[in-house]
């Protein structure tokens, strides 16, 4: 049977008008309200301007590139490079350069949607892309680790996919029955960073050099990344019959870092070794110790994760674990196009490197 507008506008708690605003976009809407509505639209499967027959395909010149944060370089590297990835093809097919993530060639427009991290933000923006029949969709980094958020942009997803948008995860574990190739699960294209593998070999170095009493600066509770990295390093101490440090959360920003290397510093004056969720947290963790008049690595070792630009550039040079983000996201953005085909399962595990450089040296005495 199909969903009527009206049928949206009840659900929503608001007149067939204001429905027809949010959807046709061309008058401001409050955003609670535009939130309202494009839940009520999902949850009905409200399609518009006639039967869902007449949209079985997915037919626009729009790929979402979704990040947490456009400023994280984290983010911004994958995403630059699954642009770039369509401006290549687009210039390939073309003959010529492409701008801004769209050419003549492909005809494909990038659009970068910045959720802060929020789950109801990256929900809205699958409605939209939804609406707009985005010919395909890319999900970078971790996701939240709450069963009905899971739940809920999986089947966001395997609606997208059905009707024939191209769905990418880069830098993200499989999302449901996607883990399962099997299982029948929907047809995800995964990229998964392995963040167990690169965390286990970090603090293997670490041990390697003799250390004993480590604190770990992890990333937000919630979010994947941050378990699979703390898992990794705890399995690397479980392994070495050595206890576990301290462990302090928050966010994946200098900030945290500084104030987390405080709190871990207080309940454990003599560790000798420190490693951070990221590397923009270990510029923190480095901040921390030098205000308090530690030497890194003579006092007190640091490492990170991602080997992002600046790593190379700090003093003493970060030791850390290198992720391929500019090549995971060209991979992507290859995949979104259907310029790659799929990995064998739809799944494909990224490496992580151990890169050592002068934050970590065997601890004093």
């Amino acid at each position: 049977m199909t969903v009527t507008l009206a049928e949206v506008a009840a659900r929503a708690g608001v007149s067939p008008a204001t429905v027809s605003r949010v959807l046709n976009g061309n008058y401001p809407v409050a955003a609670a309200t535009r939130e309202r509505v494009l839940r009520a639209v999902d949850e009905l499967d409200y399609v518009p301007n006639g039967p869902a027959s007449s949209l079985a395909a997915a037919t626009s010149d729009l790929v979402g590139i979704l990040v947490n944060d456009i400023a994280d370089p984290f983010f911004g590297i994958m995403a630059g490079a699954a642009q770039s990835a369509l401006g290549e093809d687009a210039a390939g097919r073309a003959g010529g350069t492409g701008s801004g993530g769209a050419g003549a060639g492909s005809g494909k427009l990038a659009v970068v949607c910045n959720t802060g991290g929020s789950p109801e933000r990256e929900l809205t923006y699958l409605t939209l892309l939804q609406r707009q029949r985005a010919a395909a969709v890319i999900l970078t980094g971790g996701s939240l680790e709450d069963d009905a958020h899971q739940a809920a942009v999986t089947a966001k997803l395997t609606r997208l996919a059905e009707a024939g948008t191209r769905v990418v995860l880069c830098g993200r574990p499989p999302l449901g029955d996607a883990a399962e190739p099997d299982a029948g699960g929907p047809p995800f294209a995964t990229l998964a960073f392995d963040n167990r593998a690169g965390a286990r070999r970090l603090t293997g170095h670490l041990l390697a050099l003799g250390h004993r009493r480590i604190g770990y600066v992890a990333g937000p509770a919630d979010r994947t990344t941050t378990r699979h990295r703390l898992e990794g390093h705890r399995a690397a101490l479980r392994a070495a019959g050595i206890a576990e440090g301290p462990t302090a959360h928050g966010p994946y920003d200098r900030a945290s870092g500084y104030r987390a290397t405080l709190e871990l510093l207080a309940s454990e004056p003599d560790l000798t070794a420190i490693v951070a969720a990221n590397d923009t947290v270990a510029l923190g963790v480095c901040a921390a110790l030098r205000e308090r008049g530690l030497d890194i690595p003579g006092d007190v070792s640091v490492a990170g994760f991602d080997d992002l630009p600046f790593s190379v550039d700090v003093v003493p040079a970060l030791t850390t674990v290198r992720l391929p983000l500019y090549e995971a996201g060209a991979r992507a953005g290859r995949l979104a196009l259907g310029a790659e085909p799929a990995p064998p399962g739809g799944l494909a595990a990224i490496p992580a490197e151990l890169v050592v450089r002068g934050t970590t040296a065997p601890p004093r005495g």
